[in-house]
């Protein structure tokens, strides 16, 4: 969390394109709409100033095979991919490093990047944080969604699950299996009166994203956040930017967005962090009581074993007939 008074932040997204991979065989699929491009911001938009940051949002053109890319415009334009290989911690939140410089708190952005559909991004953050902004995604979604995407001549890559693949600590889970679409069942348990167990599932595609996960905020026991800055690991948070919760309700007086908003910001956490495999899943998703450590977790599992997964291109003829995948 950042000092919503110090720094500014911006992200800029840039149009890719990626070499085909010839006639890959991909499974009958549902009969909605994909789309079998890689997309690309369509122009500058703007917002700020805001309660948290001043914001720019830009889209030029880029070279190939970026994905994801975070620059610390403090330090240079240093760069840190966003990939499983750069993840450094994964607790409170997802830190990446590379060579040493760290760049944390990289879940909210990431999940609205690849829930709004976007293919390739380079973020310039100029300080070790991502801006926490309310505790959701929900800002970052609206930068993407004022600037607009266009398609790119090339077939969007998506990664094909072929086997199912699972991460297990205690009663904890998370695993990813062969599906039509990018699917997240998901169940939390939280002995809390606001919460108790908690399940939902989503399809990611067709403005899913926007309707249903975007806006979660993030939450916490207000003893956590209260020894978290005791401990210098967040700053300027508040009820601003997150659901505290007391041991019998809560101290944000605004209320919930939704009666299960904190399962479906676990929901926006998953999405983020697997946007660490580089791009959109055909596979499904079922967590029970996860993190972001078993994220991480599953990732690594997954990219081990070979035979679980196989990436392929979307050609129109079978985009057209494919499930949505934001």
């Amino acid at each position: 969390m950042l000092d919503r008074n110090r720094h500014s932040f911006r992200i800029r997204l840039q149009g890719m394109r990626l070499a085909p991979l010839g006639s890959p065989l991909v499974p009958a699929l549902a009969n909605e709409s994909i789309e079998p491009h890689q997309r690309t911001p369509n122009n500058t938009g703007r917002i700020g100033p805001s309660p948290w940051h001043r914001f720019a949002y830009r889209g030029s053109a880029a070279p190939p095979d970026t994905g994801y890319v975070f620059r610390r415009t403090d330090l240079g334009g240093f760069e840190i991919p966003a990939t499983v290989e750069s993840v450094a911690h994964c607790s409170y939140a997802t830190t990446l490093m590379r060579t040493g410089v760290m760049l944390s708190t990289v879940e909210h952005l990431l999940s609205a990047l690849r829930g709004c559909g976007v293919d390739n991004a380079y973020v310039e953050v100029d300080n070790l944080e991502v801006p926490i902004m309310d505790g959701s995604a929900e800002a970052f979604a609206e930068m993407i969604e004022s600037a607009g995407l266009v398609d790119q001549p090339t077939a969007r890559r998506v990664l094909l699950v072929r086997e199912k693949v699972s991460a297990v600590s205690g009663n904890r889970s998370i695993s990813i299996e062969p599906a039509d679409a990018y699917e997240i069942d998901c169940v939390i348990d939280f002995p809390h009166p606001l919460i108790g167990v908690q399940h939902r599932s989503v399809t990611l595609g067709n403005g899913s994203f926007a309707r249903e996960i975007a806006s979660a905020r993030t939450f916490g026991f207000i003893e956590e956040v209260e020894a978290l800055r005791r401990a210098n690991l967040i700053r300027g948070g508040s009820l601003d930017n997150a659901i505290v919760l007391t041991r019998d309700g809560m101290l944000n007086e605004t209320g919930l967005r939704w009666s299960d908003e904190f399962v479906r910001h676990k929901i926006l956490d998953i999405i983020g962090d697997l946007a660490l495999l580089g791009m959109p899943l055909l596979g499904r998703v079922k967590a029970e009581r996860s993190g972001h450590l078993l994220h991480a977790a599953l990732m690594a599992s997954l990219l081990r074993n070979r035979a679980a997964w196989e990436i392929v291109d979307l050609p129109a003829s079978i985009g057209a007939r494919a499930p949505a995948l934001a």
